[in-house]
């Protein structure tokens, strides 16, 4: 059995420091990743998607958002199934129970409303884990699992735990009330009340804990800068061998974004300083889909600041954006 693993689209979400056509650009790459996993599913044979989480960036969305956002998993052809996350709960205003949500909603979209088990057939079942507020006070993974026997061997079958947030041994705050422990997941695959976790919220590619059961797909685009979101831009490819009474677990991880960001520094004090960090911006490849953080420290001359200035000018109009952070070189 085969399917394919994404988490945190955030569909309707904005960046402040795109301007002009970047923020359209970036919004469409987030849908086109969306529509994409279609032809991912046809190459792979995947059965199915589960998306871990914040599908949308919020629940207050412009009905053209959710329009487009439902079409986009209409173009992907197979079964979807979505977890409500953090960004957007099953709370009073969700975007999931509004009308617009609901009549447009396509065939092969499915709303992980409930938590524990959903049957997606007589041998395989989901288990999920919504969110219903924004700040839960328990661990909502621990209360959909409560109560989950093994599995029978001679029932063949295969679960799946689809959930959303933070994992105690990554997460700094251990008090967290909501933090999902990973002691008791292992628990649970030991024992074969599960055999696969997809997780959502963590933004980067991330294999948690040592059983190769346990992931976090990241966002299939870039949402922050790369000294924060380290490795996004990936779908994951599970494959559960059904044959196998231990169910073994094959994890591929595919590239699938289009957008960038990078954040970077670098010291000028000589024009060939300039020459350098114009080859080093010129390397970038898809500059109209990458945003640049740039830190800059130095002292030049009069006609030094204008070669830099020169330069930067050329690189704003290239880029999706070009932000100075850190300060700017002092004039001598």
């Amino acid at each position: 059995m085969r399917f394919l693993h994404t988490a945190d689209w955030q569909l309707g979400m904005t960046r402040h420091f795109l301007a002009g056509d970047a923020q359209p650009r970036y919004s469409a790459a987030r849908r086109d990743a969306v529509a994409g996993l279609g032809a991912l599913a046809a190459e792979t044979g995947a059965e199915f998607v589960v998306v871990s989480g914040d599908v949308f960036e919020h629940n207050q969305l412009a009905p053209q958002v959710i329009s487009q956002s439902l079409e986009a998993m209409r173009a992907i052809g197979i079964p979807v199934y979505l977890l409500p996350g953090n960004h957007d709960p099953l709370d009073a205003s969700s975007v999931y129970t509004s009308a617009l949500f609901t009549t447009e909603c396509p065939d092969n979209v499915v709303v992980l409303d409930q938590a524990g088990v959903h049957r997606v057939r007589p041998e395989l079942e989901i288990v999920a884990a919504p969110w219903r507020s924004k700040a839960p006070t328990s661990d909502l993974v621990a209360a959909a699992l409560e109560g989950l026997a093994p599995a029978p061997t001679s029932s063949n079958v295969t679960r799946v735990l689809v959930a959303h947030g933070g994992v105690d041994i990554l997460d700094p705050d251990r008090d967290k009330p909501s933090l999902i422990r990973l002691a008791e997941l292992d628990d649970a695959l030991a024992a074969g009340a599960l055999h696969y976790v997809a997780l959502g919220d963590k933004h980067s590619l991330t294999q948690v804990g040592g059983s190769g059961r346990v992931w976090y797909s990241g966002s299939p685009e870039v949402t922050n800068f790369d000294d924060v979101e380290s490795n996004p831009g990936h779908v994951l490819v599970v494959d559960i061998d059904e044959t196998d009474p231990r169910r073994a677990v094959t994890v591929t991880p595919r590239h699938v974004g289009q957008c960038g960001s990078s954040r970077c520094h670098h010291q000028v004090d000589t024009s060939r300083d300039i020459t350098d960090l114009d080859l080093n911006l010129d390397l970038l490849t898809a500059k109209d889909r990458t945003v640049v953080r740039l830190g800059l420290t130095g002292s030049l001359t009069v006609t030094g600041r204008a070669l830099l200035d020169a330069c930067l000018d050329k690189y704003s109009r290239l880029f999706a954006s070009l932000d100075l952070w850190n300060g700017t070189p002092t004039s001598r």
